[in-house]
């Protein structure tokens, strides 16, 4: 059984001058049809001349060009003229005549070189048909050559209109691809530094505090098994991270959330962080991406405590409401940065847009003691 829905796309299967060859062969064959003999274009009204063998040949000249308008628009475009010159001259004025118009649309659109000189050329060339016309007794008047070549005119330039809507088009269709590429590589960006930092920051601080810990194999031994969990779990968040990339990964990976705020603040107590963690009230069953927010909020300012304020003491406060989500991260200022990788601004760029891309609000500033603290409104429910 045939299904009949394929038969667009496997019409588009074949060379664009097949599918063209299909308009030129119906308009010359219909053009050889006595039902349409009185519909023809007449440039000149001179009396129509019944068509004979050489009517064919006209024809022929006329309409099957057409089959390379697209690939060949400028050869379309000169041999359709001839022939319907040949064919307005010789008072056939068959419904071939059509092609000349479809033709001039065709060129305005698809031709690329010399357009102007096309144009021009052509132009010109009305001149000594119309000469010719008049001179073979055609009581057609000025205005009736001017208004047909000002249809001529307005065919090429509906042409020429589709090939800069086309263009437009395009232009646009890139602008949307490069925007969305740039939207992309800073999520990714952002989602390496999220993950990344936090875990790094932690192994570096870790790492620096066992060195003074030689004379105590057994606080050493734990700083040591510290680092080397936090690796681990570095290498499982990236390879979390790296499913979520992946454009063929299984919709149902899991995002960390509110839900493993707990174990996030145990990990920054056991890298030599103080952290104070209270939450009040319970999630809502429907948060969509808010609690995925929230989760990084608190990571990366408690990375920011680990980096710039190592060994202060930092509270971490976490407010459900009915339709928000309420995060404060603050420090006492009271720290050290000994150890601590230098940061580029980039995390706190990226939470702020973070809530704002889910209509919420975001603030990070200095305390008046010497600390930071930063604080999060985010609307839960919003679509993941």
């Amino acid at each position: 059984m045939i299904d009949f829905r394929r038969v667009p796309d496997l019409w588009m299967r074949f060379d664009v001058t097949v599918r063209d060859s299909s308009l030129a062969l119906f308009l010359a064959a219909t053009s050889l049809l006595p039902a349409v003999r009185n519909y023809g274009t007449q440039l000149g009204d001179l009396p129509t001349r019944p068509l004979d063998a050489a009517a064919a040949l006209v024809i022929a000249l006329e309409c099957l060009p057409l089959a390379v308008r697209r690939r060949w628009p400028a050869v379309c475009l000169l041999l359709v003229s001839l022939g319907f010159a040949l064919d307005q001259l010789l008072a056939y004025h068959t419904a071939g005549g059509t092609a000349l118009p479809i033709a001039l649309i065709s060129s305005g659109l698809h031709l690329e070189r010399h357009r102007r000189v096309i144009m021009a050329l052509l132009s010109a060339a009305y001149v000594p048909l119309a000469v010719a016309l008049d001179r073979s007794g055609s009581p057609e008047q000025l205005d009736g050559y001017v208004t047909f070549f000002l249809a001529l005119v307005l065919a090429w330039g509906a042409g020429a209109w589709l090939r800069s809507a086309r263009a437009a088009e395009a232009e646009a269709r890139l602008r949307v691809a490069e925007a969305t590429r740039a939207a992309e590589r800073t999520r990714i960006a952002r989602e390496l530094h999220d993950v990344v930092t936090h875990h790094v920051t932690a192994m570096v601080v870790q790492a620096e505090a066992a060195r003074y810990l030689t004379a105590a194999p057994e606080r050493l031994d734990a700083a040591l098994t510290a680092v080397t969990d936090t690796g681990r779990r570095a290498i499982s968040d990236l390879r979390r991270l790296l499913d979520l990339l992946n454009p063929d990964h299984d919709s149902d990976v899991r995002l960390p959330s509110v839900g493993e705020l707990r174990t996030l603040v145990e990990q920054t107590r056991r890298a030599g962080q103080p952290v104070e963690f209270t939450e009040e009230g319970e999630p809502a069953e429907s948060t969509g991406s808010a609690e995925f927010v929230a989760y990084r909020v608190v990571q990366e300012s408690l990375t920011n405590a680990l980096k710039y304020a190592h060994g202060s003491r930092t509270e971490v406060r976490v407010r459900y409401g009915e339709k928000e989500i309420y995060v404060e991260v603050g420090t006492d200022g009271s720290g050290s940065r000994t150890g601590a990788p230098g940061g580029s601004g980039r995390g706190l760029a990226g939470l702020r847009e973070r809530v704002d891309a889910l209509g919420g609000e975001f603030s990070a500033d200095r305390q008046a003691g010497g600390g930071f603290v930063v604080r999060a409104r985010i609307p839960a429910g919003s679509p993941s």
